[in-house]
């Protein structure tokens, strides 16, 4: 194996660095090991190694025409009409029972 002497240097959140440190320490895996294994799967994956993606954010009213806000208005409405919708109530106990789960999951 040959030997390990370049250097990789990051700058990140603190926050970031030490919520990943802890859970590295918790592994027993050095934060070295972690950036060797990522390059590596780099190399044989010829790319990133997991999706990088924009999650389908809703758009906020203010950024919306008149026209796109009336068309996701009728839409709800249209669902509710045809009973494709759920309870107030029920919705938000799942979310809560969600949000109450140990480490959010």
């Amino acid at each position: 194996m040959a030997a390990k002497t370049a250097n990789v240097l990051a700058r990140v959140e603190p926050h970031i660095k030490e919520q990943a440190e802890s859970i590295m320490a918790q592994l027993g895996i050095p934060a070295s090991v972690v950036i060797n294994m990522l390059y590596k799967q780099i190399i044989m994956t010829k790319g990133i190694p997991f999706a990088l993606t924009v999650h389908n954010i809703p758009t906020a009213r203010d950024e919306m025409d008149n026209a796109a806000f009336d068309s996701m208005m009728q839409r709800g409405l249209d669902d509710a009409k045809a009973g494709r919708s759920r309870p107030a109530p029920e919705v938000f106990s799942e979310l809560r029972r969600e949000i109450d789960k140990p480490n959010g999951r």
